[in-house]
């Protein structure tokens, strides 16, 4: 992985291909054909290699979940819950009884505190693709 440094601003992640097509679910090759249709912005290295920016991996998670709609359906009906928002877990800060964890969806965060046992249940970590299930106030945590 390598960072591409951008003028006033921070240095955003680059992600190998590999490393982008395993987080969206996708094959080597099709995350290439993607990036000669320009369906996703890539940057080339000083030696030609493609780079993903971390904000297109976030910015195509949710449609690129690698599951054909019969699946994803199927996926739903298992959990009540119907508000789903697919993105990667940004950070989580295990404390005690409760885990607080912070979703990355798009340019968009999202919190969730949940028991530390849940969280470690899930094994979930930095980087890992998740869902949060929207009801009323809550907001649960659903590792994908």
């Amino acid at each position: 992985m390598g960072r591409k440094p951008q003028s006033g601003r921070q240095a955003e992640e680059l992600l190998r291909l590999r490393d982008a097509a395993l987080q969206l679910g996708v094959s080597f090759p099709t995350i290439k054909q993607w990036i000669y249709k320009k369906k996703i912005r890539s940057v080339r290295t000083a030696g030609g290699h493609h780079r993903v920016p971390r904000s297109e991996v976030d910015r195509l998670l949710f449609r690129t979940r690698g599951r054909t709609e019969e699946e994803r359906r199927e996926v739903i009906r298992q959990v009540s819950g119907r508000n789903q928002l697919v993105g990667r877990i940004e950070a989580i800060r295990i404390s005690g009884l409760m885990a607080e964890v912070t979703l990355s969806i798009g340019d968009q965060k999202i919190t969730s505190i949940i028991t530390s046992r849940s969280a470690r249940e899930m094994q979930l970590k930095a980087g890992q693709s998740a869902a949060a299930l929207i009801k009323a106030t809550e907001v649960m945590i659903l590792r994908v």
